[in-house]
């Protein structure tokens, strides 16, 4: 028979993990609300940033109750290195993968554009200017005035210079556009 005194101390000691982690992830998730209101991001992209805390929060918990419970050190120490060797192995073989999500988050808290925005991504070999309709986490979505949507990876929005259009100067970069074309199809003499 299972006495629950024997493992008071473990139960404890989870109980306040649990509360701790709980209370962690509350106070995340209202500087993240608030920061977003303060800088008007939409709904949507606060959602990604909750998914990347809650795994976080989740990986903290596990391995937090693994340790509790008894997991013998040396034993986790042959479990955690052969997990990172794997990982290691493929965030190597995918580094875009990882590189893509952290821009995301960097970009989320740090850049000064947002949906609707209208950019223009200086790129010598692949020019790209569109108006932004959505900021995945792994790329962005760009409604280009050609009507073509295009996924443009975050890790190079942080790599390339990048320009916002406003809306007042979109209109005249567009006529500018527009008239060039003209002239462009005019038969020259």
């Amino acid at each position: 028979m299972i006495d629950l005194k024997d493992f008071y101390p473990e139960l404890i000691e989870s109980a306040i993990l649990l509360l701790v982690l709980f209370l962690l992830r509350a106070i995340l998730k209202k500087t993240v609300r608030n920061f977003t209101r303060k800088i008007e991001r939409l709904e949507h992209r606060t959602g990604l940033i909750m998914k990347h805390i809650n795994f976080a929060i989740f990986f903290l918990t596990a391995l937090g109750l693994i340790v509790i419970w008894g997991l013998d050190f040396r034993h986790l120490g042959v479990f955690m290195s052969s997990i990172f060797a794997v990982i290691g192995i493929a965030f190597f073989a995918q580094w875009s993968i990882l590189s893509n999500i952290t821009s995301g988050v960097i970009m989320f808290f740090t850049f000064p554009y947002k949906i609707g925005d209208y950019i223009k991504i200086h790129d010598k070999e692949a020019p790209l200017e569109g108006m932004i309709e959505d900021i995945k986490t792994f790329h962005i979505i760009l409604h280009t005035h050609n009507n073509e949507i295009v996924t443009y990876p975050n890790s190079m929005m942080l790599q390339k210079g990048v320009s916002i259009i406003k809306p007042n100067e979109f209109y005249e970069h567009q006529h500018h556009s527009e008239e060039d074309k003209n002239k462009e199809q005019l038969p020259h003499d």
